[in-house]
């Protein structure tokens, strides 16, 4: 291993399959929202608008909400952090992160995907994974790893194209970019099956789960060491 290599990209790929299972989670649980992806909530929110059958515009205004207050959060942590140890703001935000999705996780123990029921708890969750992912978004963008967004695809799969040698370009970060692809498709599938057999706690607890595992590890890196 090349111990001048910087950890980050494989801590933020991590990170992407944990968005799948989010993803997952929030569209086949708690019925069409994400708390992941703020782009599918506003087209869903202009649906609500007008009436259409099967969206739910509080539940999309509980999510942006809770996604903005949560990269609030995570844009002063970040200010706070510039010039300190890297693995101490990848600590930080790891608890963060952790914690509300695990503290989601509970709040989906009873909740019945079927009916919807209680609405609490529909509420609670979709709340705490916002706050998680917005969270989230905001430490990596603070990060400023190209084309690891966590969350996002759009540009990642218009790099691809528009990079490519077909369009007259280098192929930059090809390998990252198909990386980033393949692991929020991966967790999105392990999501979705685990949402099927065991309901929506399982793979809340493993997201959080696998965000400390994958920060403890990157902290342990050389690296970790240098200011962020």
């Amino acid at each position: 291993m090349d111990k001048s290599a910087s950890p980050l990209p494989w801590l933020l790929l991590l990170l992407s399959v944990t968005t799948g299972l989010v993803d997952a989670i929030s569209v086949l649980g708690l019925g069409k929202v994400f708390t992941a992806n703020m782009t599918g909530n506003i087209v869903f929110l202009g649906f609500a608008a007008v009436g259409t059958p099967g969206f739910h515009a509080p539940s999309y205004l509980v999510a942006i909400a809770a996604f903005l207050v949560g990269a609030l959060v995570g844009g002063r942590i970040s200010i706070h952090h510039a010039g300190l140890p890297l693995r101490r703001w990848l600590t930080v935000a790891a608890l963060v992160e952790a914690a509300l999705l695990w503290a989601a996780a509970a709040a989906a123990v009873r909740f019945d995907i079927a009916s919807q029921s209680p609405a609490p708890a529909l509420y609670a969750v979709i709340a705490l994974t916002g706050l998680a992912m917005g969270f989230r978004n905001a430490t990596i963008r603070a990060l400023k790893v190209p084309d690891l967004t966590t969350t996002v695809l759009t540009l990642t799969l218009t790099g691809l194209a528009a990079d490519s040698t077909l369009a007259g370009g280098g192929n930059p970060n090809w390998m990252r970019r198909i990386a980033s692809v393949a692991a929020i498709f991966a967790g999105a599938a392990l999501g979705a099956a685990l949402v099927m057999a065991t309901g929506l706690a399982v793979p809340l607890f493993l997201a959080g789960i696998l965000v400390l595992l994958g920060t403890a590890a990157c902290a342990l890196h050389p690296q970790a060491k240098s200011p962020a």
